[in-house]
């Protein structure tokens, strides 16, 4: 789609995206003094060939979505960072075993049954009843009886060959403990995937461990945001940042260097772009050649490649913005011909509406 920045109309519609293409239309309209484009190599192909005169203007909003992409590849490098500082780490053993010293989570069936004869017995104890009377009450045997009478707490009944027994489970827990920090509590998945990763066990052993997570009164830590959250916290402006992502970006930040520097080049880039200061972007250029920003080197190798139409947008006032209004209509009109139609029914349509 052409269209004059002027009067913000369309004024034609070309059926390809081929250099030539563009180039013969320009060719045939020598007045055309500024060409506004995004960063296809065609556009800027056809402009330089059919207006050599014309200045070309890169469109700054493909600039920042590019940036973004970017940022957003960068902050993807460093997915770890993030996970340090939103997820706490988690007890190596489970909240339940680890305050009783039971070598017996709650959860497994032996234990819990043994705590419940044991609190039931000292129940009817505490109520008067004779060991006698318990041992008819209860159909256990007499010996039964007594040892749970005889114990102190539960624990003191859990001995024999069970007691710190290793398990299939055992080399996975810190896999359960990690992914449970980040939000994963669902058994059955967490089961599938250490499966996946060679556990051999069965699914009620998994979910026996991971019951007393779920009652413990300290909750899971929170998911860490993804790579493309905090980009969104990066390119928005600090000014209208909500103040809760405010210090959740402040944190990532504080841990990570790499993305404290990025950030600091987005903002600059922003500072440059909004009041159109364009002058300043070889040293912006500079700065970001001096980090170890890979991700950053790239978008700075495409600005070079096009660096003095980048230079005019970033200075100029023209943009082609008001195209992507023109290209939502263009897909509205393409639905309702539910592509029935060919290219010189939709070039009327567009043309003639306009």
């Amino acid at each position: 789609m052409l269209v004059d920045v002027e009067t913000r109309r369309p004024i034609d519609l070309l059926p390809d995206h081929e250099a030539g293409t563009v180039a013969a239309w320009l060719a045939e309209r020598p007045g055309i003094e500024v060409v506004c484009r995004d960063r296809a190599p065609f556009f800027a192909e056809g402009a330089r060939i059919g207006a050599p005169t014309a200045v070309q203007v890169a469109d700054r909003f493909h600039l920042w979505r590019n940036l973004g992409e970017a940022a957003e590849r960068c902050v993807s490098r460093h997915r770890p960072c993030l996970r340090a500082t939103f997820v706490e780490s988690v007890p190596e053993k489970a909240p339940g075993p680890a305050e009783s010293g039971s070598p017996w989570p709650t959860g497994h069936r032996f234990s819990d049954r043994t705590r419940a004869k044991h609190a039931t017995v000292h129940a009817l104890l505490t109520a008067g009843h004779s060991r006698r009377s318990i041992q008819r009450q209860l159909g256990m045997t007499y010996r039964t009886v007594q040892r749970l009478a005889d114990a102190a707490r539960p624990e003191d009944l859990f001995q024999g060959q069970w007691q710190n027994r290793p398990t299939k489970l055992d080399d996975f827990k810190p896999y359960l403990h990690e992914r449970w920090a980040e939000g994963c509590t669902n058994a059955w998945t967490l089961w599938e995937e250490i499966k996946a990763h060679g556990y051999t066990g069965g699914y009620g052993a998994v979910r026996a461990y991971l019951q007393p997570f779920r009652t413990t009164p300290t909750a899971p830590a929170a998911r860490p945001p993804s790579p493309r959250t905090v980009t969104s916290w990066i390119l928005t402006h600090p000014d209208t940042l909500p103040e809760s992502e405010r210090l959740k970006l402040k944190a990532v930040l504080v841990g990570c260097p790499e993305l404290d520097a990025l950030t600091g080049h987005v903002r600059a880039f922003g500072k440059m772009l909004t009041p159109l200061q364009g002058d300043q972007l070889p040293q912006w250029i500079k700065a970001v050649r001096a980090d170890g920003l890979p991700s950053l080197h790239t978008f700075v190798n495409g600005l070079e490649r096009d660096l003095v139409a980048v230079t005019a947008g970033l200075t100029l006032p023209w943009s082609s913005g008001v195209v992507e209004g023109h290209v939502n209509r263009i897909k509205m009109i393409k639905r309702q011909m539910y592509g029935r139609a060919g290219f010189g029914l939709l070039r009327k349509r567009v043309l003639l509406a306009s």
